[in-house]
């Protein structure tokens, strides 16, 4: 039987929540830092125990890291920045257990993947254009990994999107050429928990994006829209729309047992569009923890209704780590 008593993670994205969460369950803390970060999260050196150092993130898989996570008898968190620093070839050699599916960050990195899982889930979709000469509406362009929408950027016909894909030198091909849908942006923080096959909606948030935030206080003409994020904002659902929410998320768990198994494990998110018609559309998702679940540091409107304590993300993915040492199912939440 595998031993856990650290929790470690990358320090970056939601690392500070992770740590608390981890210490709030009874766990030690590992976090590993490049050096020029060090100033940042010295800061909560109560919420970390051991630090481990590197030059790069990629180092996370080198000799010394891996035998020192070992040592440490550490479980790793992904987020975001595993998908898109690390890489997911080398997230497949971390020796040490990793909470939820590997293979799911996999199919996170290719936006290809990623919009077919979804339309197979019979989740509503924007079209997408395999064809550049196809394009009759406005469209967003998406390049692959997990960059908080670095790079993406829209435009109103084909013309505009080969114009603007040769300025800034992208391969239509390896980009997804999406319908722009109009509406509201609405991120669903999901936990899957295989220790109670329970779906629980823990969070709901909006991404501040820049530039386009800023550009709804000028004309457009003025500067092309860039989709950055910069930061995230709480949204409470109205309560009508929860349906379509836990359907997706039901949609979702199930047709990832189908095509990625073991399926979704702890923390996802579906990323959508509400629109004036109150139909919601999604146009990726993420496969772990996301970033806007920073939010909820005291736990969301929704994880109180699960939870009469504090529920953060993070430590709702301790808490299952936790529950699943004691009842000796930890092959249910590791891959």
């Amino acid at each position: 039987m595998l031993e856990i008593e650290s929790i470690a993670t990358i320090a970056s994205h939601s690392a500070l929540q992770i740590m608390k969460g981890a210490k709030q369950e009874g766990f030690r803390t590992a976090l590993i830092c490049l050096k020029d970060r060090i100033n940042v999260y010295s800061r909560f050196r109560h919420l970390i125990d051991n630090y481990l150092i590197i030059r790069e993130y990629k180092d996370i898989v080198s000799k010394g890291i891996q035998k020192s996570l070992l040592d440490l008898n550490a479980i790793i968190i992904p987020h975001g920045s595993f998908v898109e620093y690390v890489g997911v070839d080398n997230i497949y050699r971390i020796e040490c257990p990793v909470f939820g599916n590997r293979k799911l960050l996999e199919w996170e990195h290719n936006q290809f993947k990623k919009y077919e899982l979804l339309k197979s889930a019979e989740i509503s979709v924007p079209k997408v254009y395999n064809d550049p000469s196809e394009v009759d509406r406005l469209v967003i362009v998406k390049l692959p990994g997990a960059k908080g929408g670095q790079g993406y950027f829209l435009a109103k016909n084909k013309n505009e999107l080969i114009r603007k894909a040769d300025k800034l030198k992208i391969n239509l091909a390896e980009a997804l050429i999406q319908e722009y849908i109009i509406g509201t942006p609405m991120y669903f923080q999901y936990f899957y928990s295989p220790l109670f096959n329970r779906l629980e909606l823990l969070g709901s948030d909006i991404r501040y994006e820049s530039n386009i935030d800023g550009l709804k206080r000028i004309p457009f003409h003025i500067a092309d829209p860039t989709f950055t994020v910069v930061g995230n904002i709480p949204v409470v659902l109205r309560e009508s729309l929860l349906s379509q929410v836990f359907d997706y998320g039901e949609k979702f768990v199930s047709i990832t047992k189908e095509k990625v198994p073991p399926g979704a494990i702890g923390p996802y998110c579906l990323e959508a569009v509400c629109t004036n018609h109150l139909k919601i559309i999604v146009f990726e998702f993420s496969g772990r923890i996301v970033a806007g679940t920073n939010l909820y540091i005291m736990g969301s409107p929704y994880s109180w209704l699960y939870f009469d304590e504090p529920m953060s993300m993070g430590r709702r993915i301790a808490r299952e780590i936790k529950l699943a040492l004691e009842n000796n199912e930890l092959n249910k939440v590791i891959s």
